[in-house]
């Protein structure tokens, strides 16, 4: 049976939102597990802190490098290769017992998401049908939701059986390199794996000046750093403020780190469609200031509330992902 154009455009944006999802669902058990790693191995904050710095150097500074080999020379299966390469890590960090093997454990783990996003964003916008912010949304969103469920799955899982357990995850990832071939081949047969020539660069980018994109980027660049930092921050200590502030166990603490990820999902789907409605522009604003008089209250309030605002939190940065994303491309 022939498949219609939007029916495989948007079979290709579900497989690439869940496998987002996977992606992200790995990456996000590495500070799930912080606790019982400080616990297990007696690591200071000092080392979590160098443990969540080696994964964000390789999952970060690496994905522009990536971006540009890309550009020049499309590869459709690099996606499905950095699944592996986040498969390798996964199975490392289950069994690292000495700091060292934690930290090369993390950035093999950020490899893996640094190949996988700047290719599977080209992706998405190549099967968005010219819906972009929709489809932006639908990718981030997976990636987002996934970030959620790693914190609940080491509460349920790892917790209880031990660091080793950690490598029961390596079925997930198995799935999400089939899902990703997948792909790969949906988007070497679609015709827009096409190097970037010169040409089509400047026809693309004739509509503004050049010292225009670039201040732009600029700004678009400081705002994703100031996002991940403060959201990155939070992931990676929320857990343990918890646990010292008001005394709750390991696995509430992950719960409770679960419904805040969960907020930054739910922040990230509606972001899109809304900037789509009523402009990315008054989505980033909203985003920009409107987290502030509840981050400033966190400090001062109980448990409950904590929980509250920490959603809100959430809800209200990760909005303007996909609008951010839209105008850097």
């Amino acid at each position: 049976m022939t498949v219609s154009r939007s029916q495989t455009s948007l079979g290709i944006l579900v497989a690439l939102s869940a496998s987002h999802l996977i992606n992200d669902l790995l990456q996000s058990l590495l500070p799930a597990v912080y606790p019982m790693l400080k616990q297990t191995l007696r690591l200071s904050f000092w080392q979590i802190g160098l443990i969540t710095l080696s994964n964000q150097l390789t999952a970060s500074l690496l994905q522009p490098l990536v971006g540009l080999y890309t550009d020049a020379r499309p590869q459709p299966f690099l996606l499905a290769a950095g699944m592996g390469v986040t498969l390798t890590g996964i199975l490392l960090l289950a069994g690292a017992h000495e700091f060292g093997w934690l930290l090369a454990a993390a950035a093999l783990v950020g490899v893996g998401s640094s190949v996988f996003h700047p290719e599977s964003s080209r992706v998405a916008r190549a099967a968005s049908g010219g819906r972009h912010g929709l489809a932006q949304s639908l990718f981030q969103t997976g990636g987002n939701f996934g970030s959620s469920l790693g914190p609940l799955l080491a509460a349920f899982i790892v917790l209880p059986y031990g660091q080793s357990s950690i490598s029961w995850f390596s079925g997930i990832a198995l799935a999400g390199v089939a899902v990703l071939w997948h792909v790969g081949r949906w988007y070497a047969r679609s015709g827009a794996a096409v190097p970037a020539t010169a040409a089509s660069i400047h026809h693309t980018a004739s509509a503004l000046p050049a010292r225009t994109v670039q201040i732009a980027l600029v700004i678009l660049l400081v705002l994703v750093f100031s996002k991940f930092i403060y959201l990155t921050s939070l992931t990676s200590y929320y857990t343990f403020y918890l646990i010292q502030k008001f005394g709750v166990s390991v696995q509430s603490a992950q719960l409770h780190l679960f419904a805040f990820l969960g907020a930054v999902a739910a922040g990230t789907f509606l972001g899109g469609p809304i900037g789509d409605r009523l402009g990315r522009k008054v989505v980033i604003w909203i985003s920009i200031l409107g987290a502030l008089p509840f981050s400033l209250l966190l400090p001062h309030v109980n448990l409950f509330w904590t929980g509250v605002l920490i959603a809100v939190v959430g809800l209200i940065m990760s909005s303007a992902f996909s609008a951010i994303l839209v105008y850097a491309q």
